[in-house]
């Protein structure tokens, strides 16, 4: 199994700014795709931003795009979220998840991290 651990998280003001991180364990990090998703509360797990194996492309939901930047260092074995300009609505657990096959549904995803939770006030 991949044992994915998230950190980073926690309260911010609105316009603010957090790195969340995920680090991996395994000796075969370098091949999974990764991504970020978050999930408010009464809500669905939606995606965030994902990266390539190689960290060579990345895709971005709408909503992020402009303001959060994904990047791995597969020698470290992590996976970092940059969270710039953070609004309210980015309130959320955030997760990190390896090996998608579709980068935008959690669902073609095998190894999903606990979350982070982060809060962003008005």
């Amino acid at each position: 199994q991949v044992q994915l651990v998230e950190s980073g998280g926690g309260l911010v003001q609105a316009g603010g700014s957090l790195r969340l991180s995920c680090a991996a364990s395994g000796r075969t990090f370098s091949r999974y795709a990764m991504a970020w998703f978050r999930e408010a509360p009464g809500k669905e797990r939606e995606f965030v931003a994902a990266i390539s194996s190689s960290g060579g492309s990345t895709s971005y939901s709408d909503s992020v795009k402009g303001r959060f930047t994904i990047s791995r260092d597969n020698a470290k074995n992590t996976v970092n979220l940059e969270m710039n300009s953070l609004k309210p609505e980015d309130t959320a657990v955030y997760y990190c998840a390896a090996s998608g096959l579709i980068p935008s549904i959690p669902t073609s995803y095998d190894y999903w991290g606990r979350g982070t939770q982060v809060t962003v006030s008005s």
